[in-house]
């Protein structure tokens, strides 16, 4: 295929730029001309961090849906962890411009937090938290589940047969649900989402919590803070997947 153009005019909006990324796969490869105009396009627009992370997305799922053999799917996911992996362990030294947010309840602003990073998640959700009865909520986490993201959740046992209670129709779906069933609570709220956004607070994902609570969320993508909850995470879901 021929090169993209080179024209010193780089796209200024990032539908242009990921139209720019399809036109390079049309002949599997990317030639040097190619990657020297992306690279050149990019420095140009300077998008932002979520817009970079749309790229990698978007290039991941250009490879993904040209890829039958299984083997080689698993090892588009191996890629994927590890691109993952640099972005979060990257230091917040300027290499990764943080953007923080806080939201509070009663109303519904927590409550859209929650989706709205559901909704935008492409390819991971780790979910721990000490109780989930929110329908809106749940249908939300089993939409992602159905787009194929990969999903995990964390729950205490005491809260997971109360009533409404939707962490058995998590496990119905096919999603892996880890339970503390120690003596003590696992009394967490947080969730990360593609390796990269930490939702962390006081807030129960429950319709009181919306309707009636004074609580809070905040919503970072401060890179030394996703990885610490990360770590977090992935030592609970280890001690509670044990064999007890």
């Amino acid at each position: 295929m021929s090169a993209l153009p080179a024209t010193t005019e780089a796209p200024s909006t990032l539908p242009a730029l990921l139209a720019q990324l399809d036109d390079t796969l049309a002949d599997a490869r990317l030639s040097d001309d190619e990657r020297r105009v992306l690279v050149h396009t990019l420095r140009e627009a300077q998008p932002p961090e979520d817009g970079l992370r749309q790229l990698r997305n978007r290039a991941f799922d250009l490879v993904r849906t040209r890829t039958a053999d299984p083997e080689q799917l698993a090892l588009l996911k191996w890629l994927e962890g590890v691109v993952r992996a640099i972005d979060t362990g990257r230091s917040a030294d300027g290499s990764v411009t943080v953007r923080s947010q806080a939201f509070f309840s009663p109303g519904t602003a927590c409550l859209q937090a929650i989706n709205h990073q559901l909704r935008s998640a492409r390819h991971s959700v780790d979910l721990c938290v000490f109780t989930l009865s929110d329908d809106r909520i749940t249908a939300e986490v089993l939409a992602a589940h159905r787009r194929g993201v990969s999903l995990r959740c964390i729950s205490d046992n005491d809260k997971e047969f109360d009533a409404g209670s939707d962490i058995g129709q998590l496990r119905a779906a096919g999603i892996p649900v880890a339970v503390d069933r120690t003596e003590a609570h696992m009394h967490h709220k947080f969730a990360i989402f593609d390796g990269a956004r930490l939702l962390n607070g006081s807030y129960n994902w429950t319709r009181s919590a919306c309707e009636f609570n004074e609580e809070n969320l905040v919503l970072t993508n401060d890179p030394q803070l996703v990885r610490r909850f990360a770590d977090e995470f992935d030592s609970l879901w280890k001690e509670l997947q044990a064999p007890r």
